[in-house]
This record gives structure tokens, C-alpha cells and sequence, in this order.
């Protein structure tokens, strides 16, 4: 693996402080900044109140209706504003009053502002401990009547020695992680993969260093002491078994820590990074062809997502389109990853005539279909010439550079063979990018979810062992009492056993087999469902009437499960239909011929690549017909029905032209007449 090539990849970076490290910012919050809110003013919980928002993620919600003529208003863009979530209020009339009404944004602001605090109270009371044991330690070393003074039977000295490892080791221990961050992120190779690592694990390594200080301490300075009495080598052996014992223990907590950060970035690689390219890729075509990219100083291409402050988040697509998923490193994806889940596909929510690069204000992001809609004519209108109906590869040279053309023709429905994209062609592509980037970002989400339900199932299981270790080296235990605790251990199994399968099975099946995501159309037990949301325990699937499944993921563990969605764009079809046993030959030729003029005529929706098959002949007077056929895309979204449904249409005025019929045979019928019996 070439590091250079990682770590131009992905930077984000502060464009006011360009010469500070990538590692030490933080990616800007999507929360603006929210006006004071007055303490006379009574809020209430609203969590109640109606809602009309859909109850599934994956559904768009549907526009309010006129109230003068009952339908939907037009599609327009409204001034942009900061991004909301939740039930906060989208709408202009509102801002001045959103404060008064809702207040649950402050929240992350202000934890924010309670963590820092504390950090500062800790590192003061450390400073003042610091202080206070060097003076005491001087003077142990200086005045004659502290340096004979003994506490059993060690000297003062020694104690404050001792003290200042145990109270101030966590400022010694945290300017270590940081300069050995500093080491490896400028000095060492594959800085990116164990810098990633270093800061997710920083808390845990900080005390395992702390605690190996404290046990170097006591066996260098306390237990250097060779003069001391039973009672006070009893004592001292205990001490040491106690910060034994909680040194392994912590060791352990961080291998754990270690292993489920791996397990987690190799998840996120194997699954997503593919559709993490894809998805940036398309965005960066949208930001290029609205004119609104942000070009770097050294002439490469990047996203700009304008924020709180001047933060900024770059990409450098070229870098990245070339990446493999054997060379992406764990830091450079979870920056991709933080990327995803904290931004949308970015457009101007202005016209054209003022000056977009300028007014970085009117950068939105698309939260709808309509939007996106919208937001597809507009840039269509702006890069095709006036009057025409397509845009030319001409048109897209002015904004993207000819290599960068020829990767993102393909990307647009016929645009391949004619080298020109229509209107409807553009329309969905961009529908496409905002159904896929809002899916990644609702399938990462569910996966750091189901990430964190692992982690405290793991922190479970590791301090249960951590317990039992800690007995064992404290030497409280013996043979007979470990005897009783393992016996319980295994009544506990034998209770709980089912529910433990369950969950092994579930994180199986999420983490190792992992056959859908988030939008997905799936086929489960002949039944098609779009997938909602993904759970440890639990799959959300929505059927064609918008009725919510659950499924336990233990039983999908055991069901075949089709995946439209990941299937490849050349599924099959087919339609059967009869013809009258006495149609001639000629006819059924005819027929194959107006079929595949029909076929070829459709290549945007059709292969070439058909055939014609008479599969049985039925009681001598129908012959059963199949018409095979491929389609150029996969069934995960709704055209397969249009599609067909043009098919058989086209099939039917093609049978009536060539006056192909079904009749049934002709039936001998004895007509008897019956005199009624007179009374």
C-alpha cells in the first residue's frame, strides 16, 4: 500500500489554518447557531403531538395541498436555511419564533460546552495536586526532620513519589499519546491506520500507561525497600496484587476495545466503501455541473461544504475514484463515513442570474424528491444550449475536465450509444444520486448502531472475565468457590442458552452474511419488501402497502433471501401467452418479426438479446407461447411494471394486426327435445 496516495485521498482540513494537522479537527456540525431563548417561557413535551413526517424513513413526505384548488403546490426552492432534523421547523415565517418553540438543538451545544468544562475543573484539581506533592516532595528532600520521617516503614519521600504517579499520571500519560501522535502521523508509514486506532482507543491506552506507571513505581521505589515487618509485607503484597489485577484487567478492556474498532472498520470497508465512491463521485458531478466546486491551490478539484465558521471538507475525487478497497485506511474511511452521514447532495436554492460562486449562502442541500426534481431542470436549462432538448458532451467540457466526461456519460440512461443526455435521462440520474446517498447514509447510521449494541454485548461478556481474573490473581478465590461459580455460569446457559443463540446468530447475520441494506427491495418467502431499518436483533421491512414487517434476524438467518437491489441491471422476463392451434406458419413468423423490431426499437429498456418459444401444445387446439426477454436494469425500483406493461400492450396490437386469434374447438351439441308428462 502507497501512504501518499491515502493520504491526499481525504483531508479535512480548516481553511483558515491550512498548516494544522488533519487529525486535530473536527468535522463542522450541521446545527447553526441558535438565538438566545427567554427563561420566562414554559416549553412542553411534544413528543404527542401529531406529526407529518411519514413513520418510515425510506418514504418521501407528501406535499401539502393547495388550499384553493386541492392540489399540490409548485415545486420551489425555498430560502436556504441550516439543516434541520427532527421536528424542528424548515420554513422561513418560522425562524424568528423557532427558538420560542422548540429548544432541544442547545442540547449537543451545550454538552459540548459541559465536557469541555469539565476538562478544564480535572486539569486544574491535577495542576493544584501537582503543585502541592512536588512541594511536599522538596521538602521531604530538604528539611532534615521530613527526611526521617517513615510511614510503614518507608520513607515520606517515597510516598510522594508514589502520590504524584497516582494523581497526576493522567497529564504525563496524555502529553505521551500526543506526542506519539505527532511521531507517527509525521515520521512512521501507515500513520493514517494506527493514528486512527491511537485516538479511539486513546482513553483506554492512556490508562493501561497510568496503570503501568503506578506498578513501575511501586516495585522501583515502594518495594525497593528491603527493611519492613510481616504485617507490612503483607500489606505491600496486596497492594501490588490489587494494581496487578486492575492492570490486566484494563489491558484486556482494551484489547476488546481494539478488536471491535477493527471488527467495525472492516464492516464498513467490505460493504460500503464501493458505494461511498459511487455516491461521492455523483455528487461531485451535481457540484460541478451546478458551478459550485471549490478548485485548491494546487489545481485539483474538491468539495466545498460551507458550514459553521470557515471549516471546509475536501475530497479529492480523482484520488479517491482510483482507490481500491484493500488500500482505503481507517482513517481516511471515517472521514468518508462522518462525510456521509452529516451531509446531503449540495444545489444553489437561487437562479441563475446571481452570482453562484459568490453567494456561497444559497448552497442547500436536496431533502426531497420534488427537490431533486427541481433541482434537475434547473441545471438542465443551464447547461443545454437555448432551445435544445439535450445536453452535448460540448456542454460538460466547460465544467469537468474530458477524463472526468468520459466516466460520467455512462452514468446517464442512453447517453452511452447517443452521446447526448436528455432531460429525462438527467432527471434520473439525479433522483438516483438523492435515493442512493440518503439510503448510504440511513444504512450507516443503523450500522454504527448495531456497532454499538455489539460493543456493550462484548463489554458484558469481557467484564465478567475481567471479574474472574481479578479474583483470581487477588487470590480470594479457591477450587470449590470457582467450582460454584462456574456451576452457576452454567445454569445461567443452560436458562438463557436459546437467547444467546439467538443473539450469536443475529451478529452472524448482520455483521458476516449482511444480504440487504437500507432501501433495498428483497424478496422473502415470495413476498416482496423494501427494507426500513436494520437492528441487531430485528429487520423493519415496508410491503407494497406500506405495512411494516418485523422479522427477527435469527429466522432471516435461516430464509433465502432475494436482493434486487444488488442483482445485476440484466434481470430476465417473460410473458406468456396462447394462439389458436390452426395458425399458419407464416403468421407465427411475422410475429417474431414485430416482436423484434419492437425489442431493438427499445434499447434504453430492453436487450436486443430475445427469444420466442412455443413451450406446449394444449388438447390439439392452443399452442402456449413464451416470450423471453432481458432488461437493462434490475427490478429495485418500479419500471419493471411500466415497462412490461407497454410490452403487453405492444404484444396485443401486434396479435390484432396480424389477426392472431384463440378459438376453441368446435364442441358437437345434441339438442333433444322432452314432451312434458300431462296431469
Amino acid at each position: 500500500m502507497e501512504t501518499g496516495e491515502d493520504e491526499v485521498a481525504v483531508e479535512i482540513q480548516d481553511a483558515s489554518t491550512t498548516s494544522s494537522p488533519a487529525l486535530e479537527v473536527e468535522l463542522p456540525t450541521l446545527i447553526g447557531p441558535i438565538p438566545p431563548i427567554s427563561t420566562s417561557v414554559r416549553y412542553i413535551n411534544v413528543s404527542g403531538l401529531p406529526s407529518t413526517e411519514p413513520k418510515s424513513r425510506i418514504l418521501e413526505p407528501v406535499p401539502p395541498k393547495s388550499p384553493l384548488n386541492g392540489a399540490p403546490p409548485a415545486v420551489t426552492t425555498p430560502t436556504p436555511v441550516a439543516p434541520v432534523t427532527g421536528n424542528q421547523a424548515g420554513d422561513d415565517d418560522e425562524e424568528e419564533n423557532d427558538a420560542d418553540v422548540y429548544k432541544a438543538q442547545t442540547s449537543e451545544i451545550e454538552s459540548k460546552k459541559n465536557r469541555r468544562k469539565k476538562r478544564v475543573v480535572w486539569f486544574t484539581i491535577e495542576c493544584i495536586f501537582f503543585v502541592l506533592l512536588m512541594a511536599l516532595l522538596i521538602c521531604s528532600l530538604l528539611v532534615n526532620y521530613l527526611k526521617s520521617v517513615r510511614i510503614w516503614s518507608i520513607y515520606l519521600w517515597r510516598w510522594c513519589v508514589l502520590a504524584l504517579v497516582i494523581f497526576c499520571g493522567h497529564i504525563f500519560t496524555e502529553f505521551l499519546i500526543n506526542a506519539i501522535v505527532i511521531l507517527i502521523t509525521r515520521v512512521f508509514l501507515l500513520k493514517r491506520k494506527v493514528a486512527y486506532f491511537l485516538f479511539a482507543m486513546k482513553d483506554s491506552i492512556q490508562v493501561d500507561i497510568w496503570l503501568s506507571l503506578i506498578l513501575v513505581a511501586w516495585a522501583l521505589i515502594i518495594n525497593s525497600e528491603g527493611r519492613r515487618s510481616v504485617e507490612s509485607a503483607r500489606i505491600h503484597s496486596y497492594i501490588e496484587r490489587v494494581i496487578v489485577s486492575t492492570l490486566v484487567g484494563a489491558v484486556i478492556w482494551t484489547v476488546k476495545t481494539f478488536l471491535v474498532k477493527l471488527e467495525g472498520t472492516r464492516f464498513h470497508v467490505r460493504t460500503y466503501f464501493d458505494r461511498i465512491q459511487e455516491s461521492i463521485f455523483h455528487q461531485y458531478i451535481l457540484q460541478a455541473l451546478s458551478g459550485i466546486l471549490n478548485e485548491n491551490e494546487t489545481g485539483h478539484i474538491s468539495f466545498r461544504r460551507v458550514g459553521k465558521g470557515s471549516k471546509e471538507q475536501l475530497i479529492n475525487v480523482n484520488k479517491l475514484c482510483k482507490m481500491k478497497r484493500e488500500n482505503i485506511s481507517s482513517w481516511t474511511m471515517g472521514g468518508l463515513i462522518q462525510l456521509i452521514r452529516n451531509s446531503g447532495l449540495p444545489t444553489h436554492s437561487v437562479t441563475d442570474d446571481i452570482d453562484e460562486k459568490e453567494n456561497n449562502s444559497s448552497i442547500k442541500d436536496i431533502e426531497s424528491e420534488a427537490e431533486a426534481i427541481n433541482s434537475a431542470n434547473r441545471i438542465f436549462s443551464k447547461l443545454a444550449k437555448p432551445g435544445s432538448k439535450y445536453i452535448e458532451v460540448d456542454d460538460l467540457l466547460a465544467y469537468m475536465k474530458r477524463e472526468e466526461v468520459v466516466k460520467a456519460i455512462p452514468l446517464f440512461e442512453g447517453a452511452a450509444e447517443t452521446r447526448m443526455i436528455k432531460r429525462s435521462s438527467f432527471r434520473k440520474f439525479v433522483l438516483k444520486a438523492y435515493r442512493e446517498r440518503k439510503f448510504l447514509a440511513y444504512s450507516l447510521n443503523d450500522s454504527k448502531t448495531a456497532i454499538e449494541e455489539l460493543n456493550k454485548l462484548s463489554s458484558a461478556v469481557v467484564l465478567v472475565v475481567i471479574i474472574i481474573v481479578w479474583l483470581l490473581i487477588m487470590q480470594i478465590t479457591t477450587n470449590a468457590a470457582l467450582l460454584v461459580i462456574f456451576s452457576q455460569f452454567l445454569l445461567v446457559s443452560f436458562i438463557f442458552g436459546n437467547s444467546l443463540k439467538t443473539v450469536f446468530e443475529s451478529l452472524i447475520f448482520v455483521f458476516i452474511v449482511h444480504p440487504f441494506d437500507v432501501g433495498d427491495r428483497c424478496e422473502i418467502d415470495g413476498v416482496q419488501m423494501t427494507v426500513d431499518e436494520m437492528n441487531i436483533m430485528t429487520t423493519i421491512f415496508l410491503k407494497s402497502d406500506n405495512q411494516k414487517v418485523y422479522y427477527p434476524n435469527s429466522q432471516l438467518a435461516m430464509k433465502p433471501i432475494g436482493n434486487f437491489n444488488r442483482s445485476p441491471e440484466m434481470m430476465g422476463d417473460s410473458v406468456e401467452f396462447a394462439i389458436d392451434f390452426s395458425t399458419p406458419l407464416s403468421s407465427i413468423a411475422a410475429l417474431k418479426e414485430q416482436i423484434k423490431k419492437y425489442v431493438e426499437s427499445k434499447p434504453k429498456h430492453w436487450s436486443p438479446s430475445h427469444s420466442v418459444q412455443i413451450n406446449e401444445i394444449v388438447n390439439m387446439d392452443k399452442m402456449i407461447l413464451g416470450l423471453h426477454l432481458t432488461h437493462t436494469i434490475n427490478f429495485q425500483n418500479s419500471e419493471r411494471g411500466s415497462r412490461k406493461s407497454d410490452l403487453i400492450l405492444e404484444l396485443k396490437r401486434i396479435l390484432e394486426d396480424l389477426q392472431i386469434k384463440y378459438r376453441l374447438l368446435h364442441q358437437e351439441v345434441h339438442v333433444k327435445y322432452i314432451d312434458e308428462p300431462r296431469s
